[in-house]
């Protein structure tokens, strides 16, 4: 092998230094064979299994929330996780796969909203009281930003989804209720008649809002 290192005592000139940084940098950056070249890209069979994931995430959900994580730090998002509880997911995943899995579950809509990155929150409970969590949490975490959902049959587009946190949440009639009973029957009996049919209507007047802007 040709010595490219210059004698001692003598200077490197430019012509002379490019074949020594060829010779010991370009080797450590060249993949010693095509696999590397793959190794950190996901596989077919392992973007499958995760669109067959997402897929039944989106078909079991109550409702789905989408959201931009840009600028969340780790401990935050676990925050969140936990403020969220167990019937509900923070998933992070390649928007062109979430936009499969929800195309296969049969829901269309979400498109426009699965740009940058993204996280779904995909709920099992109260979609409401879900709602509020990102709310509050965004109030205090400037950089959670949520983009729109779809819940009831019905995509929401921001605004949408920050009136469905405006609603009260199925803990909180069932604690107007709680105080009712303490009151007379009858006054029990039609709280609990009418608020469902309250929250029943304001979700129409939500869900037919957002199809009028569509």
């Amino acid at each position: 092998m040709r010595n490219i290192l210059p004698s001692p005592g003598s200077r490197l000139r430019l012509d002379d230094a490019l074949p020594v940084c060829r010779a010991i940098f370009l080797p450590a950056l060249v993949p010693k064979s095509t696999a590397d070249l793959g190794r950190n890209a996901m596989k077919r069979p392992e973007k499958e299994a995760v669109v067959a994931e997402l897929t039944e995430q989106f078909r079991n959900a109550s409702a789905v929330y989408l959201t931009e994580y840009r600028g969340l730090t780790v401990p935050q998002i676990s925050d969140l996780r936990e403020k969220l509880g167990r019937d509900t997911s923070y998933t992070v995943a390649k928007n062109t796969l979430f936009r499969i899995a929800a195309k296969e579950a049969g829901i269309e809509g979400l498109d426009e909203m699965l740009k940058g990155p993204s996280a779904v929150v995909f709920v099992d409970g109260d979609f409401i009281e879900a709602a509020k969590v990102l709310r509050d949490f965004a109030k205090t975490n400037k950089a959670l930003i949520v983009k729109g959902g779809f819940a009831d049959g019905t995509v929401y587009d921001a605004e949408g989804a920050k009136q469905l946190a405006d609603l009260k949440s199925r803990p909180e009639l069932l604690a107007e209720l709680a105080g009712a009973l303490k009151g007379t029957m009858s006054k029990a009996a039609y709280l609990f008649n009418a608020l469902p049919t309250k929250v029943v209507r304001t979700i129409d007047a939500l869900r037919d809002k957002q199809e009028k802007a569509a």
